[in-house]
């Protein structure tokens, strides 16, 4: 995306805020927000917070709203346990995300990042905040690191630290709570380490993890290390609605002076203050145009507008607008790329809810056995062995058998009766025991139905092998 105004030294672009010209790391202070994004991102952030803590504990016909379990191949989601068979659910769900990713982008520019990304609820509305707590605004946390290590300063650092670290040990644990469980988590928290090394460990690195990314990195993950960024900077385009300096009306900046005709001696609304600036989690200077170090936190346009307010000027000199609509005055319109996005996405979330839809309460695979002839019984008829596997997809228990849909014949466990536990996998033998009469020739197709009781579950059809004409 072409910068916002045309600036002919560009050298801002070369360099990020975070970094000096030795290439060491320049700590971000930024100063306090206020305003009304603010309150809004804070209910916005509160919610999703509770959400997030209070996940692993609702359940949802006895199962947790979302886990991600790794270990046993076992995700569940808003109380519906999906497993590795419903593989192309998971491919389809990919695609629509990467196409909604992409299209909200397209639209929106980074919204994402400021709003809804745990990195920024967590850093902007948990961290900073107990960071301003203990510390002070940006000049007193300035203050306080560039002065001597004193009895106050080890107090408030060390302090501070230490609810850091608190904090992050929540939140890997209720991490690991969405791989494992609640149950499990309980189990290696009141029970002594030894009994649990993995998911000790799992903890531990977890919430070191957390404290980490929130104590040191911070602005780096979204500068550096998430790709997002770089991302925005392909799918932008002039009718991209981002957080845009309105230039036209900005320039030529200056400072205040009270009484001043500003238009009158052809100065800008922008009085380069610099609160932009200040209140910037990632150290940019927003009057530059959009850059990939912003993440659309809205921290400038509170700012701004608390100045525009302070000199009886309109607000908006910073807001959410497109590039067209600052230079040309045109408002926000959906384009022909935003347009065939928003169709693809239609499709594949209505392709995707009919296969939830019709997804089967038991997958169900029986299969030939590698290897083996067919066996000639003692009363002429003729057998084949067969490996089944059941997926119970639901949270309750089910007797299952298998019965001939047709033909003459019947199907033999080699075993004991099928009992499906809730959400889990069962696998075993069978024969299917044909008449004679039945058998036509040596590839002979059968089916075979997988019941619950007297409900036919799923219906499957499968080779049986038989001797060959004139051989019997």
């Amino acid at each position: 995306m072409s910068d916002l105004r045309d600036d002919p030294n560009e050298s801002y672009r070369d360099s990020i805020a975070t970094v000096d010209k030795q290439g060491k790391r320049v700590w971000i202070y930024p100063k306090m927000p206020s305003g009304r994004f603010y309150n809004w991102r804070n209910i916005l952030g509160v919610f999703l917070l509770v959400l997030l803590f209070t996940g692993p504990f609702i359940r949802i016909g006895g199962e947790p709203l979302l886990m991600i379990n790794l270990l046993e191949r076992r995700f569940v989601l808003f109380g519906q346990t999906f497993w590795p068979q419903d593989i192309h659910l998971f491919v389809l769900a990919f695609i629509t995300l990467v196409i909604f990713i992409a299209l909200f982008t397209v639209v929106f520019g980074r919204l994402f990042c400021g709003w809804v990304c745990p990195q920024t609820i967590f850093m902007e509305l948990v961290f900073r905040r107990i960071e301003y707590w203990i510390e002070g605004d940006r000049n007193h946390q300035i203050a306080l690191n560039k002065a001597p290590w004193t009895i106050d300063k080890i107090l408030k650092k060390g302090g501070k630290h230490a609810i850091f670290l608190g904090i992050a040990f929540l939140i890997g644990n209720t991490f690991l709570a969405y791989i494992i469980g609640t149950e499990e988590l309980f189990r290696i928290v009141s029970e002594p380490p030894s009994a649990h090394l993995g998911g000790f460990i799992a903890m531990v690195v977890f919430s070191g993890a957390f404290y980490g990314v929130f104590a040191f990195l911070r602005e780096q993950v979204c500068t550096t290390i998430c790709p997002y960024g770089r991302l925005q900077g392909v799918l932008l385009d002039r009718d991209s609605v981002v957080i845009a300096y309105d230039h036209v009306r900005g320039e030529e900046r200056s400072k205040f002076r009270k009484g001043e005709d500003r238009a009158a001696v052809g100065k800008g609304d922008c009085i380069d203050c610099k609160a932009c600036v200040h209140v910037c989690p990632t150290g940019i200077d927003i009057r530059n145009g959009t850059q990939l170090e912003c993440v659309n936190c809205t921290a400038c346009i509170d700012a701004c507008d608390h100045i525009m307010d302070s000199i009886n000027k309109p607000r908006g000199l910073v807001r959410y607008a497109s590039e067209r609509e600052v230079s040309e005055k045109q408002p926000f319109r959906l384009t022909l790329r935003m347009k065939a996005y928003s169709a693809v996405l239609v499709v594949l979330i209505g392709v995707i809810t009919a296969l939830i839809v019709t997804r089967t309460d038991v997958e169900a695979t029986v299969l030939r056995t590698p290897g083996m002839l067919y066996q000639r019984q003692d009363d002429g008829r003729i057998s084949n062995l067969y490996q089944y596997r059941l997926v119970n997809k639901t949270m309750h228990d089910m007797p299952i058998q298998l019965r001939l849909l047709e033909g003459q014949g019947e199907v033999k466990l080699a075993g004991r009766d099928i009992f499906l536990e809730k959400a889990s996998i069962t696998e075993g033998q069978v024969f299917i025991i044909l008449e004679n009469s039945a058998v036509s020739g040596v590839e002979n197709r059968v089916k075979v139905g997988v019941y619950s009781g007297d409900q036919l579950l799923e219906e499957l059809s499968v080779l049986f092998t038989g001797p060959m004409p004139g051989t019997r």
